[in-house]
């Protein structure tokens, strides 16, 4: 980077803005720079014309940023320096970190930018911000790290972990705490080669067992820099998964069990799905009991209930024996496809459609209703639309006809996605939605008006069973039903007309006989 270019002095007429320009170190020409900075300028006070430049320089570096502008984004960084002579001592104590941050960024996208650079810039800003000298350090082995310079970043870690400034701090024991965890993050990849190498040498040569040993030394320093760390709160996810693979390899399953089952249920930590992922991955290599993965996948259901691991959930609920958690099952399906991501998952389809048929047919209705409740008047628009009919059945067919399944099972056969689908040609799946057809017809949970009458007056149904009808009926038929709920009798002669057979015209004679019978005996008495 070059010197700071020459700041303005004093007010200029309007002749001269025009004609002058802020040249740059590498000789850009920026002429309306100029005309902005001498608009600050203008002001009066010295100190409160320094803050609008510095400020001016900073809008425009943060811009150019943004629009990925890295030279011009480095042209006005050697103005920006001028910070670090602020009057104003909060600002001139803040201006390093400031100016690390936007410089690294610079320099780590500049195309004319290298190693070299990036290595004299950070050296210089860790003797310029003293208090920073940690991050800066950590950060710039993560740079070596990123351009394969594992030996780099950790002499770079090695320095900085013997740093000290003052009295011991609190924020200063985190820093050098996480700074000995990438030393052993760093310990660990150099393990990790070392492990594929051993996996290529012959058990019985001599060059094993040296392998071997060496891969050992280098395990022992790194569990003691992750140990240390994860007694630490926080989120250490590459750390943990890196320490539980090193256990695992030399057989301690007890200690791998123990640093998940912390890392998951340790109150002090954060809330963090991923240590319940990883306490699961670990139990299912164990080939744990049931019971133990569904407790972990339940707290990540409860946390995440859109993640993939779900449907393995649902798997699981399925299989069990208890009714409880074969409800569970439902509503873990419904709860996986309430997000937009997860609308074109054709496995999540599946389940639901083959849970869905298998459910109705055991006369689990009510199961079905109640998750349905909350989304019956936002799942239609949200899944089952005509233009995701079309889109659906275009992009993918197979996905098309489990959504319509679906669709048919919880709104009827009018519904305008299961009727385009039911309407589609396709050599392949033709006696699939044929068949799709028929279950949708027996098993779905919208009946027409009159089955659900005539299930009443036989007692199989409440007459509130026949409500929900009521809204997808035209208006004669909900007329028809609201009269007959009213008027029993009504729905009885109804019902009786309209079945086939003289069994049920016999028993409506005995009654109506009886009635008549009834009626006399009382009229005498």
């Amino acid at each position: 980077m070059s010197d700071s270019s020459e700041e303005p002095t004093g007010p200029v007429t309007e002749d001269e803005r025009v004609e002058t320009a802020v040249l740059s170190g590498t000789g850009m020409h920026f002429p309306w720079l100029r005309k902005h900075l001498d608009s600050v300028v203008t002001g009066g006070k010295k100190e409160k014309d320094f803050a609008q430049t510095t400020g001016a320089c900073l809008g425009f570096i943060q811009e150019a940023l943004l629009k990925h502008q890295w030279s011009q984004a480095a042209e006005y960084m050697h103005s920006y320096l001028q910070i670090l002579e602020d009057s104003d001592s909060s600002k001139r104590q803040a201006a390093p970190e400031i100016i690390w941050k936007l410089g690294s960024e610079i320099l780590f996208y500049h195309p004319k930018s290298n190693v070299e650079t990036f290595n004299t810039f950070a050296d210089r800003m860790k003797n310029i911000g003293v208090l920073n000298y940690l991050k800066i350090s950590l950060q710039h082995a993560l740079y070596l790290v990123h351009h394969g310079m594992l030996e780099d970043a950790n002499r770079n870690l090695n320095q900085a972990e013997t740093w000290r400034y003052g009295e011991k701090s609190s924020s200063q024991e985190v820093l050098i705490n996480l700074i000995q965890a990438y030393k052993g993050l760093l310990q660990y990849l150099t393990w990790s080669k070392k492990k594929m190498e051993l996996s290529k040498l012959d058990e019985n040569d001599y060059a094993y067992s040296a392998e071997a040993q060496n891969m050992l030394n280098h395990s022992w320093k790194t569990s003691v820099n992750f140990d240390a760390l994860l007694k630490i709160p926080g989120v250490w996810d590459p750390f943990v998964k890196s320490y539980v693979e090193m256990l695992e390899f030399y057989g301690d399953r007890d200690g791998a069990r123990k640093v998940l089952t912390n890392y998951a249920y340790d109150e002090k930590f954060p809330s963090n799905p991923n240590a319940h992922v990883y306490l699961y991955d670990f139990l299912k290599r164990e080939k744990a009991p049931r019971a133990k993965l569904l407790s972990v996948l339940k707290i990540l259901y409860q946390t995440v209930p859109s993640h993939k691991l779900m449907l393995e959930f649902h798997m699981l609920l399925r299989k069990s024996e208890k009714e409880e958690y074969q409800k569970l099952g439902l509503e873990v399906l419904f709860g996986l496809l309430d997000f937009a991501g997860c609308t074109k998952n054709i496995t999540a389809w599946k389940y639901l459609a083959k849970y869905l048929r298998q459910l109705l047919m055991k006369n689990h209705i009510e199961w079905v209703q109640e998750v349905w409740k909350s989304r019956k008047n936002w799942w239609p628009a949200f899944h089952f639309s005509y233009f995701w009919a079309k889109s659906d059945w275009q992009g993918d067919a197979g996905l098309a006809c489990e959504k319509a399944f679906v669709a048919g099972m919880l709104l009827g056969k009018g519904c305008r996605y299961f009727r385009y689908i039911l309407k589609q040609d396709h050599q392949v799946l033709r006696k699939k939605i044929k068949q799709m057809k028929k279950s949708v017809k027996k098993h779905s949970i919208v009946k027409p008006v009159a089955t659900v009458q005539r299930l009443w007056v036989h007692g199989i149904v409440s007459p509130s069973a026949l409500v929900p009808q009521l809204h997808s009926s035209s208006k004669g038929q909900q007329a028809r039903a609201a009269a007959s709920l009213e008027r029993p009798e009504l729905c009885a002669r109804r019902c009786l007309v309209g079945a086939r057979g003289p069994s049920l015209w016999i028993v409506f004679l005995l009654v109506g006989g009886a009635v008549l019978l009834c009626a006399h005996l009382s009229a005498l008495l």
